[in-house]
C-alpha cells in the first residue's frame, strides 16, 4: 500500500507518464481528423484506396462501440461525452494513486487522451469521426481512428500488467 505523502487524487509518482500518453493521443487524433475532415475532404472524395487493404472513408458513429446504441441526437451525443470525461476523470485518478509503474500509467493515459478526443468529436461534430478502415478478401474490419486505435492499446497494456503482475506473484508464492 503507497504511503500518504508520494502523491494525491490528481497527482501521483508516474502521472508524468499518463499525462505525456493523454495528450500526445489527443494531439494526434484530433490533428488527424483536422486532416481528414478540413484538409484533405474525405467526406466529399468517398472511400480512397490507399493500400490493397486499408482504405480511407469518413463515418461519424453516433453510438459506442461498433455502433452499438446508435442515436443521432445532440443530447445523447452530450450524454456520451459526458460520461466519457467522467470516465477519463476516474482513469486519471486511478493512475495518480496507483502503486503500478510507468507501463499502468502510460496505458491510463493512451485510454485518456483516447476517451477525450472522441469526446470532443462527439460535442463538435454530433459523433465520432472514424475514417481507418481495414479489409481483406471481403472481409472489412470496423472503420476507426487513432483515438480508437490508443483505447485498445492501453486496455491491452492494463490486461498485460494484470498478467504479468499474476504471474509474478504466483512464482513468489510458490
Amino acid at each position: 500500500m503507497r504511503e500518504t505523502g508520494q502523491g494525491g487524487w490528481l497527482w501521483g509518482p508516474h502521472s508524468r507518464w499518463a499525462l505525456w500518453a493523454a495528450l500526445v493521443t489527443l494531439v494526434l487524433d484530433q490533428a488527424s481528423k483536422w486532416w481528414v475532415i478540413g484538409v484533405f475532404n474525405l467526406e466529399e472524395k468517398g472511400r480512397v484506396a490507399v493500400l490493397p487493404f486499408l482504405d480511407l472513408v469518413l463515418v461519424k458513429n453516433t453510438g459506442v462501440s461498433y455502433s452499438l446504441l446508435d442515436m443521432d441526437h445532440a443530447g445523447w451525443q452530450l450524454a456520451l461525452a459526458a460520461f466519457a470525461a467522467a470516465a477519463s476523470l476516474a482513469l486519471w485518478v486511478w493512475s495518480a494513486r496507483s502503486a503500478g509503474g510507468a507501463l499502468v500509467a502510460t496505458s491510463l493515459g493512451l485510454i485518456v487522451g483516447g476517451a477525450i478526443g472522441n469526446a470532443i468529436d462527439r460535442v463538435v461534430l454530433g459523433g465520432v469521426a472514424d475514417f481507418v478502415s481495414l479489409h481483406a478478401y471481403g472481409f472489412y474490419w470496423y472503420v476507426f481512428n487513432i483515438a480508437d486505435v490508443a483505447i485498445v492499446a492501453g486496455v491491452i497494456g492494463l490486461l498485460y500488467d494484470f498478467w504479468a503482475t499474476s504471474r509474478n506473484d504466483a512464482a513468489k508464492a510458490s
